[in-house]
């Protein structure tokens, strides 16, 4: 006989908390879901111990990183989920999931080979690290973590570059056609992801995405393809791209490598693909 679990997901009302919760609710006989903000420590209220397996996707994110935020950064995104990680252990829970980043690796980490050569180059992306580190070293026989790091995650209604990319792909006329290994991870994707760690009890450092890369032009391309816009690639624009990877942070980031060797990424024989890139723009726009 199938056990339901009793999942609580902390980070109530974020973009990634909301779409997992609206997931797991699909197999209404499988997952009891609940969720529960975290700002002024409401997630303390909570009693753990009536839950199975707790999500923490509370964090940090899509805001300028300045050195006037650092300890706000580590106070986030490091110690409240290492005590939410804390409170799950000792109140009983079998499995703590945590949403820690790519950045771990680097704001841009070129192509990631091994999960665990980590090089943040920011304290967004060292806070992640250094939480990931101490709440791994809570993985024990009755209690497993997971820290899932995913790369850019795009879907409708996302933060993030996204929705720039969006206003690319639906206005301007003509756009680079630059070649690039980009990972990805549409968010129905990620869900599914987190799911299948569920039912599988899954412990250690995850590293999911899409099952291709996709370069920020093939992006805006599509985009641009199921917003019913007309826009030009061309590779004239790729000697300007090229230097401005050189010398402009914002050019480097939309257009170098940045992504996971496609070998760290089958886990459940890449089954969690449940969209494919062509159909998650079409969702997306």
């Amino acid at each position: 006989m199938r056990v339901m679990k009793r999942v609580l997901i902390t980070g109530a009302g974020s973009y990634i908390g909301t779409n997992i919760e609206n997931w797991l609710n699909r197999f209404p006989s499988k997952y009891q879901v609940a969720s529960i903000g975290t700002i002024n420590n409401e997630w303390k209220k909570t009693d753990f111990s009536s839950f199975d397996v707790v999500i923490d996707v509370a964090g940090i994110a899509h805001i300028k990183i300045t050195e006037d935020l650092r300890d706000l950064f580590y106070s986030i995104n490091r110690d409240m989920t290492i005590d939410i990680c804390q409170t799950a252990r000792e109140s009983g829970v079998k499995q703590f999931i945590f949403l820690s980043s790519m950045n771990v690796y680097g704001d841009d980490c070129g192509i990631v080979t091994d999960k665990n050569n980590e090089n943040p180059s920011s304290f967004y992306g060292d806070s992640k690290l250094q939480a990931d580190k101490v709440i791994q070293s809570m993985n024990d026989d009755s209690f497993a973590v997971c820290s899932v790091r995913p790369p850019a995650i795009y879907g409708k209604g996302c933060k993030g570059n996204y929705p720039l990319l969006v206003k690319y792909g639906q206005k301007l006329p003509v756009f680079p056609d630059y070649p690039q290994r980009k990972s990805l991870i549409f968010i129905d994707n990620l869900c599914e992801f987190i799911r299948l760690l569920i039912d599988n009890n899954s412990k250690g450092i995850f590293c999911p995405q899409n099952i291709e890369y996709a370069s920020t032009s093939v992006m805006v391309n599509a985009i641009a393809k199921y917003s019913g816009h007309k826009i030009w690639l061309t590779t004239l624009l790729n000697p300007f791209v090229w230097l401005g990877i050189k010398l402009i942070r914002f050019v480097q980031r939309a257009f170098d490598d940045d992504a996971y060797d496609l070998s760290l990424s089958n886990d459940f024989d890449g089954k969690y693909n449940v969209v494919s890139f062509e159909e998650s723009i079409k969702r997306s726009v």
